[in-house]
């Protein structure tokens, strides 16, 4: 198990075959919702808004944008922070999937605040958010490509980009195989929950991708549970009070 978490895998995860889905994929995005609970999957998301909202100067208007958003759920978090804050907030929810789409308008049925649209996110209309966001969405892309995946959310930024993804660690590893047992007899939730682990990152991942990408403003900071939430602000966005 150690020996294979040292690099990030490389096998698809099941949601990635866009070739199927039905009930099943439906099924798996309301587990999924429950496993976001489970691991505090909302807090990193949340976290990076924070510190962008704060480095524009804490304006009173928000619009953000959440792309591979699943149905969205994580979002909940961030919408409570808008209103205990009095921050006048637009989500717009984004995925490739009808399924991930049809979950996330359900799920946000009496939320005015949030409107979902099926889209891919490598054609994102140039600085229609203020911030992009993308929760358990690296994962699912290859080192080579990370680059232009992070362009492309860049473009459509005004202020910059939260990601929150998974720590690659086999204490991880083993919570979620567990957990994913115990919940759920879905294929997509008992595969795709340990594998998102194992295609996780770790400090050093950031690192080169932050080389990569040459991206001064790129701050990286691990969270709990087993977490990193990175952000990128624009480059006339000074990023203060990093810990």
């Amino acid at each position: 198990m150690f020996l294979k978490l040292r690099r990030r895998a490389s096998a698809a995860e099941l949601m990635d075959d866009f070739s199927t889905g039905g009930e099943e994929l439906h099924e798996a995005l309301r587990e999924l919702r429950l496993l976001n609970q489970l691991f505090a999957a909302a807090a990193p998301t949340l976290y990076g808004v924070k510190r962008l909202w704060r480095a524009a100067g804490k304006p009173n208007r928000l619009r953000i944008t959440d792309v591979g958003a699943g149905s969205g759920d994580v979002n909940r978090h961030v919408l409570q922070w808008a209103s205990l804050q009095g921050v006048d907030l637009t989500i717009t929810l984004v995925d490739i999937t009808e399924e991930a789409c049809a979950e996330a308008r359900h799920y946000f049925r009496d939320e005015p605040r949030v409107q979902v649209m099926r889209g891919d996110l490598f054609t994102l209309p140039e600085g229609s958010a203020d911030i992009v966001t993308g929760t358990q969405l690296l994962h699912h892309f290859a080192e080579e490509e990370l680059p232009h995946v992070i362009a492309s959310m860049l473009r459509g930024a005004r202020l910059g980009v939260v990601v929150n993804d998974i720590h690659r660690h086999w204490v991880a590893y083993s919570a979620v195989w567990l957990a994913t047992r115990l919940i759920s007899s879905n294929r997509y939730i008992r595969n795709d929950g340990p594998l998102s682990v194992a295609k996780g990152f770790r400090s050093q991942d950031w690192m080169r991708l932050k080389q990569a990408t040459g991206m001064i403003q790129m701050k990286y900071s691990w969270r709990p549970l087993f977490r990193y939430a990175v952000v990128i602000g624009k480059p006339n966005l000074i990023l203060q009070g990093w810990s």
